[in-house]
């Protein structure tokens, strides 16, 4: 099972509910002192702690030149990960943006995959 945690924004690039990584960059300014310093702390964690997806296109180089629509999911198993985001979710809601918890078993193409995370292209008509 794969968890995804999104806002009601439609991201510009992969026609899908925006991740709260991408809604919470968006709502700087609005932070409490408090929650800035544990906004850069997670940002810290997730650094050390998470790999950057070396892909995001199921196409061949040059993928580049394709438009990604690949989202990103953490894997159940990601507990520690799922418990950092949560903080994020607390610090969004606080401010009134509704967070929305989505699950799957279906992710679709994948592009990328690690220990704790998967990246992949929706499977056509499906909405995430």
């Amino acid at each position: 099972m794969f968890v995804r945690f999104v806002v009601s924004e439609i991201d510009d690039d992969s026609q899908h509910a925006l991740g709260i990584f991408q809604a919470k960059l968006r709502r700087r300014g609005v932070l409490t002192y408090h929650e800035k310093q544990q906004e850069k702390a997670i940002g810290k964690w997730f650094d050390k702690n998470l790999l950057k997806p070396t892909r995001f296109a199921t196409s061949k180089p040059p993928h580049y030149r394709k438009q990604s629509k690949a989202i990103s999911w953490f894997k159940d198993s990601a507990h520690a990960h799922i418990a950092q985001v949560r903080i994020v979710v607390a610090i969004l809601e606080r401010h009134g943006v509704a967070v929305q918890m989505l699950t799957t078993a279906r992710v679709g193409y994948v592009a990328y995959e690690d220990e704790h995370q998967i990246v992949a292209e929706p499977f056509a008509g499906e909405r995430r």
